[in-house]
């Protein structure tokens, strides 16, 4: 672990010159040339250095033999080379005056040899001793759609309020493709895999003073320091939510983060206290992480948890008021003056005038979605809105009208939405042509900045955080 400035860390996701030791000629395979194509398919604008001493051109660009061979002290150097050799690079790299790496080799500590260990330690020291900044090893380094820095994840993805501290590069790619389909694009990203110089503190910070960033979300397997994370973690998530997903929670995905970035994972107990006395949000998939993170970057502080739910269907009413508490929420009553409005709409015979709202005139007809939302933001006894959307298929008995999509996001956006407002579009059950109609009904949603979840249960969980995540900030005066 190394404390970095903000100032230090920045020039990580904006450089004007990368550098890539390890190109390799001849086939294609993951590392240098990879890295180096999909920069170029990113269209970085900054100045790309293909390094391999044995080659004169490389993915159309004039190759190099060594770094002190390049015309400029690049800003980045990303090393793709043997794990033995990678500590040559760094003293080159020191004697330059090129502080900026990234790692991305394999083969140190993870491998749990005496050889990965000692290079691993070797490592530390050079940087150490030289004042360099080092991302990794083993890892898939800085990723910014700002810069187009994009030579992995979402490419050439989109700039937004999400910024990811990871120690997984896989999960991470995933995450920016991920949210990026849910309309939020990602400010910064790291994956900075074995720790051995720079940690997770280090970019929490980063990500803390980055005024772009509103919400961070972080994949973890261990902590370097705990005290200082703990600190850290508590002290920022004040002002900006920590999403956290914790791999290793069992004993088997523990040994396996061991073997992965060499990680030993604290107990699960250790981590529950933390997240307890922080308030950061634990989630535990990949699903839950992006919903959990849609919510807290698109939503307005709820100032309780009595939710709204209305859509379709006796049993789907039933349904979504069991999902909704079975996440924490209430389903209150609604107050005398809205059932009063809401009876002189709604039919006595087969729908339900109440909370849930069993009335699918509420998916056909905007206006009159419109007129049911009036009387819940009014509500004091509603806090949260959920909106059961119905796809037309051709069990239902519906009428074949226009798609009420694009008047129903006109009407929701024309409200401002003051309380917390999300869809939940079921297209589950395996059924292909439901399945697209469902995906694209939600991005169409999420696009326009309206969230949107694949089901009730993920819709009440993903509120049922955002509700925790601002009453325990309000405990605490923040």
């Amino acid at each position: 672990m190394m404390a970095a400035g903000r100032n230090d860390l920045e020039r990580f996701f904006d450089p004007k010159s990368v550098a890539i030791v390890g190109v390799s000629k001849g086939a294609f395979r993951f590392g240098g040339m990879s890295f180096l194509r999909k920069l170029q398919e990113a269209a970085f604008p900054g100045r790309l250095y293909p390094i391999n001493p044995r080659a004169a051109e490389l993915g159309g660009l004039r190759a190099y033999p060594d770094l002190s061979s390049l015309p400029e002290v690049p800003d980045l150097v990303i090393v793709c080379v043997a794990a033995r050799m990678v500590p040559g690079v760094l003293e080159e790299c020191a004697r330059l005056g090129i502080r900026h790496i990234h790692v991305l080799t394999a083969g140190f500590r993870e491998t749990a040899t005496e050889e990965g260990r000692e290079l691993e330690a070797r490592i530390r020291s050079i940087a150490r001793e030289k004042g360099l900044l080092v991302i990794g090893p083993n890892c898939m380094g800085p990723y910014s759609p700002s810069a187009r820095l994009t030579s992995w994840g979402a490419i050439p993805g989109e700039s937004g309020p999400l910024g990811i501290v990871s120690q997984s590069g896989a999960i991470t790619q995933r995450l920016t493709e991920y949210a990026l389909s849910l309309g939020i694009g990602t400010a910064k990203a790291v994956s900075f895999g074995n720790a051995a110089v720079l940690d997770e503190c280090d970019f929490l910070e980063l990500m803390a003073a980055d005024p772009k960033i509103e919400v961070i979300a972080m994949y973890l397997e261990s902590v370097q320091d705990g005290r200082r994370f703990f600190h850290l973690a508590k002290q920022v998530n004040r002002t900006k939510p920590i999403v956290i997903w914790k791999g290793g929670e069992t004993e088997v995905g523990a040994a396996t983060a061991a073997s992965h970035t060499g990680a030993m994972s604290s107990e699960w107990r250790i981590w529950e206290a933390l997240f307890r006395q922080t308030g950061t949000t634990p989630v535990h998939s990949m699903d839950e992480w992006a919903d959990a993170i849609l919510a807290l970057a698109r939503l307005p502080a709820p100032n309780g948890k009595g939710v709204f739910v209305m859509g379709g269907g006796g049993g789907n009413s039933v349904a979504h008021g069991d999902a909704c508490i079975r996440e924490g929420l209430d389903v209150p009553r609604p107050s005398p003056p809205t059932m009063e409005s809401l009876r002189k709409s709604v039919p006595m015979a087969g729908s339900i005038a109440g909370n849930p709202l069993d009335m699918s005139r509420v998916f056909q007809d905007a206006a009159y979605l419109g007129e049911v939302l009036d009387l819940v933001y009014q509500d004091p006894a509603i806090d949260m809105v959920i909106i059961d959307r119905l796809i037309p298929r051709k069990i239902y008995h519906l009428p074949d009208l226009p798609d009420p999509t694009p008047e129903t996001i006109r009407e929701l956006k024309s409200k401002a939405m003051p309380k917390p407002t999300v869809f939940s579009v079921d297209s589950g059950g395996g059924d292909p042509d439901l399945a697209e109609r469902g995906a694209a009904l939600r991005a169409q949603l999420c696009a326009a900045g309206i969230p949107a979840y694949p089901a009730t249960r993920r819709a009440a969980r993903a509120l049922a955080r955002l509700h925790r995540y601002h009453a325990f900030r309000r405990a605490r005066g923040a």
